[in-house]
């Protein structure tokens, strides 16, 4: 059973991949509820929403073209507590082919480098699942405050303006190797 429930819906702009709900968004059942956590400030800050949004409106966050999932769902905790079988990469793979966004973006760069399997630094990737770009944002939680730099955020929301993410435009791109998940 899911920790909270995805938020997706077909042709959405940008779904949101976190690495799994923190604690206290699992105290308050709703995402990027954490205390100093700059998910919400951060999304009307760069326009992706027109307000700030209060972690328990959630569900509103789909009239915006957004989206919001896990790639652990089963389980709730800070990164240090998440193990290899909890990911549940196959199933997220599943969905982004389902719905189809443009862009998979990822609020951390552990939940990136979890499900495509190598490092990963912030920004636009190569590789895409189907005809859905990736991006890599560095995580707003309060716990890496040190690392936080909403430069990257910027970006995704200019790329959420274009008609279509520059990965698209080429023919080069790449799409990720599954077979060192079997």
């Amino acid at each position: 059973m899911s920790v909270l429930p995805d938020i997706l819906a077909p042709g959405l702009a940008v779904v949101f991949c976190g690495s799994a709900v923190g604690t206290a968004s699992a105290l308050r059942r709703a995402y990027y509820a954490g205390p100093g956590n700059a998910f919400w400030p951060t999304l009307a800050e760069v326009e992706l929403t027109p307000c700030q949004l209060a972690p328990e409106e959630y569900k509103s966050i789909l009239k915006y073209g957004l989206g919001l999932t896990d790639l652990a769902k089963t389980i709730s905790g800070s990164d240090h507590v998440l193990t290899e079988k909890h990911f549940d990469r196959n199933g997220l793979r599943t969905k982004v082919l389902r719905y189809r966004p443009r862009i998979l973006a990822f609020t951390s760069k552990r939940a990136a480098e979890e499900f495509i399997g190598h490092p990963v630094d912030c920004g636009l990737m190569g590789e895409t699942i189907g005809e859905t770009a990736l991006f890599v944002l560095p995580s707003p939680s309060g716990a890496a405050r040190r690392y936080w730099d909403p430069k990257h955020w910027r970006e995704l929301a200019r790329l959420r303006g274009d008609a279509e993410p520059p990965v698209m435009r080429h023919r080069s791109r790449s799409r990720l190797n599954w077979a060192h998940w079997r």
